[in-house]
């Protein structure tokens, strides 16, 4: 449906930009989740294999990455007891392994290439560009305006690092002088996340085997489905008898006495 791939486009230059907009640290991860649901909302808009198969796995690409992303905001929070970016700052020389895991994890939200992200939002970019279930304007322009998202998520995603952890260290933070950083454990859940977003976008085939047989056969179906239907429009007719001999046959073969 065409509707489809364009509320795909509006979430995502939408919430884009209203992420840019975001203090508060889980506020902004949320909206960049809006905008990569997006791109989902395109592949399947694509009925295509490839399209829908892309769609699956940016579902599964953003899954991991929204996991690690808010995982490593929960153990920010915990040091330094505010989400507020603007309240930040520096963090990144007390938390040096905490910076790294969430530098890797925001490159993977921003598609950098060797990446589940990239590799999901390339999938659904190529399979709505091989559709023939629209022209080729309508294809371009939603290409062009979903590209846009692409675009912003290095912004605001890159701009959440510098404002977290970059600049000189807040003072006032109440628990300025007791940051440690990242534990093992820590660091241990956050690793099980991030070898398969990196394994994804290295070989995407780890997760594709798993539904592409599926996926296609969803597809031909809708296809053919789709095809019926162009084929036998529907037409609606009058009926051979009106309503009120109908009515009137219908009482007299029920009611027991006479006429």
């Amino acid at each position: 449906s065409p509707a489809l791939a364009v509320l795909g486009v509006i979430s995502i230059i939408y919430a884009s930009l209203t992420a840019f907009a975001q203090n508060n640290l889980k506020r902004r991860m949320a909206y960049s989740s809006i905008a990569h649901m997006g791109f989902v909302l395109i592949g399947v808009a694509s009925f295509s294999d490839l399209g829908v198969s892309g769609a699956v796995l940016q579902m599964i690409s953003h899954g991991l990455i929204a996991a690690v992303l808010f995982f490593l905001s929960g153990v920010t929070y915990e040091r330094t007891h505010t989400l507020a970016m603007d309240e930040m700052g520096g963090v990144g020389n007390q938390m040096p392994k905490a910076f790294a895991f969430f530098t890797a994890g925001s490159m993977a939200s921003l598609a950098l290439p060797g990446m589940s992200g990239f590799v999901g939002e390339l999938t659904v970019f190529l399979g709505f560009a091989q559709t023939n279930a629209y022209t080729s304007t309508f294809k371009a322009a939603i290409i062009v305006l979903a590209a846009i998202g692409v675009i912003l998520s290095p912004i605001y995603l890159l701009s959440m690092l510098r404002q977290v952890f970059y600049g000189q260290e807040n003072t006032q933070q109440e628990s300025a002088t007791a940051f440690s950083d990242i534990k093992p454990r820590e660091m241990f859940i956050a690793a099980c996340l991030l070898v398969p977003i990196i394994g994804i976008g290295v070989y995407p085939k780890l997760a594709t085997h798993i539904y592409d047989v599926k996926t296609t056969a969803v597809v031909a179906q809708v296809q053919d489905s789709l095809t019926v239907v162009a084929s036998n429009p529907i037409h609606f007719e009058r009926p051979l008898l009106p309503a009120p001999a109908l009515m009137g046959t219908t009482v007299k073969e029920i009611l027991p006495f006479g006429d």
